[in-house]
């Protein structure tokens, strides 16, 4: 999701593809393919974070299984961000 006004997005990066320390189990069959694959994925992503953080954007990141067991808290997180809710 992406807020212009403030300068914000929301990203939800996938167990699997971004490597998430709980879920991102890398598949047992062509380790070597996977590894290398995998390497690059999570290496690309770096290259528009940091081009949008250089350009003032604030960016939220999830992961996948985040918004899957508790949205509420996602979602809660996303507006204490984005100033709508009080920081209780």
């Amino acid at each position: 999701m992406v807020f212009l006004r403030p300068k914000v997005a929301v990203f939800v990066d996938g167990c699997f593809w971004h490597r998430c320390p709980l879920h991102g189990v890398p598949p047992k069959n062509n380790q070597a393919f996977w590894k290398q694959k995998l390497d690059w994925k999570v290496m690309r992503d770096r290259q528009p974070t940091n081009e949008l953080e250089k350009t003032g954007w604030l960016l939220i990141r999830f992961w996948k299984h985040e918004i899957e067991d508790r949205i509420d808290h996602a979602l809660r997180r996303s507006l204490k961000l984005l100033g709508f809710v009080r920081k209780n």
